[in-house]
């Protein structure tokens, strides 16, 4: 549930500030009167966000054997990769965003400024309702599904008590501390998605588990108990995992963070050219 209500609890922040940005440009280029637009786009985005998160579960629940093995596999890589992809975007998009999104609405069409006011909340919260979406489809395979939506219920509500709170100034959150902390709880989710994603192409056959288990401490912790459970939706916890399940766990944990550091490295200060 921890794992659902931190994803939920930042990509509802997410969409929150930038639905205040794109509102509050709106009163500032005194076109206030198409807010209504924002709010349909954004409802829109968040409804067809919540049908393909139940259209995934539904078709993993109905399959059955290998194909539902696949399939889950399948999900939990494809949630990983982009839980990836959204905290590079984030960490390079985050200082732009807001002169981008006001400078869009600057120059938004004048003979069709509701649609065009709509198409730019549906596209800009679309985005941040699939990745939640596809990474609670995932986690709602190898966790309770009720558990799972708990706590996204949890997050979604704090993150729009939250966004109401920054967008009336009555609070005034670090959000790039805050960011930073849940980029990093991030890595770890996906990284345990990985895991669990090799360790269902393992059950078929698809990836060799070479050593399997490569050891086995349920007895000392078990993976189904309840901290097991909890730990394994943190962490990625396998009490008895094989050694490709280790490999790709520490392998994507170790790439992602060299690719952090290498990418976001302060540039050095150039030389100056005087004798």
């Amino acid at each position: 549930m921890f794992a659902s209500t931190v994803l939920a609890l930042r990509e509802g922040l997410e969409a929150a500030l930038i639905i205040g940005v794109i509102i509050g440009a709106l009163y500032k280029f005194q076109r206030d009167r198409l807010v209504p637009a924002v709010w349909l786009g954004a409802a829109a985005a968040g409804l067809l966000s919540l049908l393909i998160a139940l259209g995934l579960y539904r078709i993993g629940v109905e399959l059955e054997g290998p194909a539902e093995k696949i399939f889950e596999g399948t999900t939990m890589l494809l949630a990983a990769g982009v839980l990836t992809w959204m905290i590079f975007w984030m960490k390079r998009q985050s200082t732009g965003m807001k002169r981008a999104l006001e400078a869009e609405i600057s120059s938004t069409s004048s003979k069709t400024p509701f649609l065009s006011l709509f198409f730019l909340a549906f596209i800009t919260i679309i985005r941040e309702g699939i990745e939640l979406g596809l990474f609670l489809a995932a986690a709602a395979f190898s966790l309770d599904g009720g558990q799972v939506l708990l706590g996204a219920t949890l997050g979604l509500g704090a993150a729009a008590i939250l966004g109401w709170l920054i967008y009336t100034s009555s609070v005034r959150l670090n959000l790039k501390q805050f960011f930073n902390v849940t980029s990093a709880l991030l890595l770890i989710f996906a990284a345990g998605l990985v895991a669990h994603g090799v360790h269902e192409f393992n059950e078929v056959g698809w990836i060799p588990a070479v050593i399997d288990p490569l050891w086995n401490i349920n007895h000392i912790l078990d993976e189904k108990s309840a901290v097991g459970e909890m730990l394994s939706a943190l962490f990625g916890y396998n009490g008895n995992p094989s050694l490709t399940e280790v490999l790709a766990y520490v392998s994507y944990l170790a790439l992602i963070l060299v690719a952090l550091r290498a990418w976001y490295a302060p540039e050095p200060q150039k030389q100056s050219a005087r004798a």
